[in-house]
């Protein structure tokens, strides 16, 4: 799908032909000659286009026949979750800017920050299109702090819930939550290393308002990263700390079982005993049952008291 907007008078309207639009947003599904079309009547390189659709494209910015393209990766929940999947994975999009100064924006799936931009563009200048690029990146770092804020919050509900159930379901939930930790930790840094590449070199050409809100942007960054590596963190030794309660309770039960078949088999111990073929005391008597029943009780006793001492028990 491929939509075009332009801004009159702080108001939004989409319109039919890239002609006189400030904004074109593309996002599947789309046709092939939809994106050739767009390619000529826009004089951007086709492969442009088409870089975001390849989901493991890294954060990068470069230029070509006079057309600025920004890649950057936005977190986005995952629709096809499987068992083993993480709950939020991170996919590109890609800022084009042609000679005109129309902007272009780019998804391989549809995304929250696209859709906040959209709600805000009449608010946008698009005779500045560095601004509504930077406004783009704002939205990204946005959905960034609050998906991390759900990363948190769902951390938090799998714990309690392990605390009160040590089922699988909430180990692998845990382990769900780690892998989107993972993809958060690469995009954010790989976001973060961009950004200051562009600071330093002004790639955008921004004025000093321009860089000044660059500069900024680049602290949330570096804040939503800080944010990931703490929850990462916390997580890690979460999982470290319930492997090993999972395995000192192993031990105990190990111990505990241990100490049971000790005291159980010393009745037969006592009973083996007075069964060999040799002469006991009382064995003609039914003192020498009553001697072999008060053994074992006394035996058994002392072996409950010692694993009792021992905290075997």
């Amino acid at each position: 799908m491929i939509q075009y907007f332009k801004n009159i008078n702080r108001q939004t309207l989409e319109i039919q032909s890239p002609e006189g639009a400030n904004w074109i947003n593309v996002t599947p599904p789309f046709q092939e000659n939809e994106i050739d079309n767009l390619s000529k009547a826009l004089s951007i390189p086709r492969d442009l286009l088409t870089d975001t659709l390849d989901i493991e494209e890294r954060a990068r910015f470069e230029i070509e026949d006079g057309v600025r393209l920004i890649i950057l990766k936005t977190p986005v929940d995952n629709k096809s979750l499987n068992e083993g999947d993480a709950e939020f994975v991170t996919i590109p999009i890609s800022i084009i800017i042609n000679e005109r100064n129309q902007v272009v924006t780019v998804n391989s799936f549809e995304n929250v920050a696209i859709r906040r931009f959209l709600n805000t563009f009449a608010k946008r200048h698009p005779e500045r299109p560095n601004m509504m690029v930077l406004k783009i990146f704002e939205k990204v770092v946005m959905d960034f702090q609050e998906v991390l804020k759900e990363i948190n919050h769902r951390r938090n509900v799998y714990e309690q819930k392990l605390y009160d159930s040590n089922r699988n379901e909430e180990l692998l939930a845990l382990m769900r939550v780690q892998k989107s930790l993972v993809y958060f930790l690469t995009a954010l840094r790989s976001n973060e290393l961009m950004l200051m590449k562009m600071e330093r070199t002004n790639f955008l050409n921004c004025d000093e308002e321009e860089l000044d809100f660059l500069s900024d942007l680049v602290v949330e960054f570096s804040q939503a990263l800080e944010m990931a590596n703490t929850y990462t963190n916390i997580l890690s030794s979460t999982m470290d700390a319930f492997a090993s309660i999972i395995n000192n309770n192993m031990n105990i039960v190990i111990k505990r079982l241990t100490a049971i078949t000790i005291v159980i088999s010393v009745p037969g111990l006592v009973a083996g005993f007075f069964g060999m073929n040799v002469v006991f005391p009382y064995e003609n008597t039914t003192l020498g049952f009553l001697f072999a029943i008060v053994i074992s009780i006394v035996v058994s006793i002392v072996t409950v008291f010692y694993f009792n001492k021992k905290k075997w028990f």
